[in-house]
């Protein structure tokens, strides 16, 4: 079944003569409902329940012909009492059709979505008065390249929270302030870490903020556990440390990095312990520069094609070792594709004082 999402049928569906799958993408697909996503502007792809392809028009030298009401072979063979010659009417014929390949979801675009309008609130004026769209899972999957299970994961990797029936992302002021009263709480009532309970945090926090957006900041940085009847959560220490490394990058160019791990220390929850490697596709260390610095870059600020991604941090620094960019281009790698074969393709490979570094192979601008 071929149904379209912001398409127009006009111009598409004449060229939808025959889909070319390869045994892989047949065995994933199955008996599915296939759903072709895109808007006028964007290359048109073709979803099932869990999985985004790439189409491509190909011809054939090989006629293909429609034939209503057809049976295979293999029907005919099973009714032995259609011995008879049918006759048939050709209803239509193609000499190219359409050839999937499995790629990635173009899931950039969730984002900047739920961005136009982040939530701070329930007593944000603006959140009231805004004129920006909201958006219901249908919405983002009529918008989004991407099949509905990756588009749902996405929503769960990026920390989104329905709201009145609308995916909405925390405007980040928000989302700290969260944080804040709940790492205060835990510090303040001596609870492990490991062990926050949830029923304590609704009853001392829901005056403060509400009860439901207390249990979002607890799923958004922790693990939810069943303990004795009793609900539970394993506070992510990594994640926690992130944020607040973000919070205090934000508003800097740059950090003298000496300068900013002590601070950064600091300002975490007690027995937290911060570390560079939590800060992965979020802060960049500029080793070259004398003190030595750190600097806000995040993975998610990159564009999503491939060459403009190498382009933009190329642009960024000249020469990068494969430790560093790798956390900047992971997220590129298709299926069982590696970040070094990502870099063979994309950079050029040499050595500055006996460290393997990648630079562009194209000059940018």
């Amino acid at each position: 079944t071929l149904q379209t999402a912001k398409l127009n049928p006009a111009e598409l569906l004449p060229a939808v003569h025959c889909l070319s799958f390869g045994p892989r993408a047949r065995s994933a697909l199955g008996h599915t409902v296939l759903v072709i996503r895109g808007e006028k502007d964007e290359h048109a792809v073709l979803c099932s329940k869990d999985k985004t392809y790439d189409m491509k028009i190909a011809d054939t030298s090989n006629m293909l012909l429609f034939v209503p009401g057809c049976k295979t072979p293999e029907e005919l063979n099973a009714d032995q009492a259609s011995c008879n010659i049918i006759h048939s009417q050709i209803a239509g014929f193609s000499k190219n059709y359409w050839e999937l390949r499995r790629c990635r979801p173009k899931l950039k675009k969730l984002r900047k979505l739920l961005m136009e309008d982040p939530y701070e609130g329930p007593d944000s004026q603006k959140d009231q008065a805004s004129a920006f769209s909201k958006y219901t899972t249908e919405d983002l999957l009529s918008l989004i390249q991407a099949s509905e299970e990756e588009i749902l994961h996405q929503l769960q990797v990026i920390d989104a929270c329905k709201i009145e029936g609308y995916w909405r992302i925390l405007d980040f002021d928000y989302e700290m302030k969260l944080l804040n009263h709940v790492t205060q709480l835990i510090d303040s009532e001596s609870w492990h870490l490991s062990k926050v309970p949830l029923c304590a945090c609704l009853e001392e926090l829901g005056s403060l903020e509400p009860r439901e957006m207390i249990e979002h900041i607890l799923l958004s940085y922790g693990r939810k556990y069943v303990d004795d009847g009793e609900v539970f959560f394993e506070m992510h220490e990594d994640k926690i440390c992130r944020a607040i490394a973000q919070m205090l990058l934000q508003n800097a160019v740059k950090f003298n990095l000496s300068e900013f791990e002590e601070v950064w220390q600091q300002s975490v929850p007690e027995g937290m312990t911060t570390r560079l490697d939590q800060l992965q596709g979020l802060a960049l260390v500029d080793k070259s520069s004398r003190p030595e610095t750190i600097f806000l870059l995040k993975v998610e600020d990159l564009p999503e094609d491939n060459q403009e991604r190498f382009n933009s941090l190329f642009g960024i620094r000249e020469k990068w070792t494969e430790v560093d960019i790798t956390p900047y281009i992971q997220d590129l790698c298709a299926e069982k594709q590696t970040v070094g074969a990502l870099l063979t393709k994309y950079a050029r490979c040499s050595m500055l004082n006996g460290v393997k570094v990648y630079n562009s192979r194209r000059p940018i601008s």
